[in-house]
C-alpha cells in the first residue's frame, strides 16, 4: 500500500483501561476539524448493542452470518473474534479516509493490530495500560455495563491482552487522565510531522524552496 496523506493510529488496551475515553477527549481538543481532521473508525461487530449505542455511530451491528460473508469478500482491513463476537474494520472506508488526508483512529485489540501492521507497517500503534489491576476492575464495575461474571472474564483476559504491549510503538499508563491525554496528543502531533508525511503535504513548497536561486 502506498504512503497515505492521512495517519493511521491504533489504540489497544484491556477493556476498562480508558482508550475510548482518551480518543474521544483527543478529538474534542482539535481546534478546527476542517483544518486538522481526525475520525474514529466505526467497526462492524456481531455483539448486541449496549444501552445507548447507536447502529452506524458506535458500531455497525450485523449478524454472525453477515459478518462471515464480509470475511469471504475480504471486506475487512482487520478482524478478530473477542469474547465470542466478531469485530472488524472496513478496508475501503479506511483507505478512502486516509487518501483524503484524514487521520483515522482504530480502537482494536492486539490481534487486529498485528493484521494492520502487516498491511501498513508505518501505522502508529499505542498500547494503554491501567495503573493497577485494582483500578482496572473498579473502572469496569463503575461502567455498569456488564454482569459480575462478564467482568471476571474481562479481568482474566486482561493479562493475556496486556502481555502483548511490547508489540506496540508506544506504551502509556493511564493513571492521571489529563497527563495521559497530553502524552497521546504529543505522539499524534509527532506522527503528523514525520518527514514522509510532511513531504506529501508540502511537496510544492519543498520543490519551490529547493529550486530557488
Amino acid at each position: 500500500m502506498t504512503t497515505q496523506l492521512g495517519n493511521l493510529f491504533i489504540l489497544a488496551a484491556p477493556s476498562g483501561a480508558g482508550k475510548s475515553s482518551l480518543i474521544k477527549a483527543l478529538l474534542s481538543k482539535a481546534p478546527d476539524v476542517n483544518v486538522n481532521p481526525k475520525q474514529v473508525s466505526v467497526s462492524h461487530t456481531t455483539r448486541a448493542p449496549r444501552p445507548g449505542e447507536v447502529d452506524g455511530e458506535h458500531y455497525h451491528f450485523v449478524s454472525r452470518e453477515q459478518f462471515e460473508v464480509l470475511i469471504a469478500q475480504q471486506a475487512f482491513f482487520e478482524y478478530a473474534e473477542v469474547f465470542g463476537n466478531y469485530y472488524g474494520t472496513s478496508r475501503i472506508t479506511i483507505e478512502n479516509t486516509l487518501h483524503q488526508g484524514i487521520d483515522v483512529f482504530l480502537d482494536i485489540d492486539w490481534q487486529g493490530a498485528r493484521q494492520v501492521k502487516a498491511l501498513m507497517p508505518d501505522t502508529c500503534s499505542i498500547f494503554i495500560l491501567p495503573p493497577s489491576t485494582e483500578t482496572l476492575r473498579e473502572r469496569l464495575v463503575k461502567r455498569g455495563q456488564d454482569e459480575q461474571s462478564v467482568i471476571d472474564k474481562r479481568m482474566a483476559e486482561a493479562v493475556a491482552e496486556m502481555s502483548h504491549y511490547g508489540e506496540f510503538d508506544y506504551v502509556l499508563v493511564n493513571d492521571e487522565f489529563s497527563e495521559t491525554l497530553q502524552e497521546l496528543s504529543s505522539i499524534v502531533e509527532a506522527q503528523r510531522l514525520r518527514t514522509a508525511k510532511q513531504q506529501l503535504r508540502h511537496q510544492p513548497l519543498i520543490d519551490s524552496l529547493l529550486s530557488a536561486e
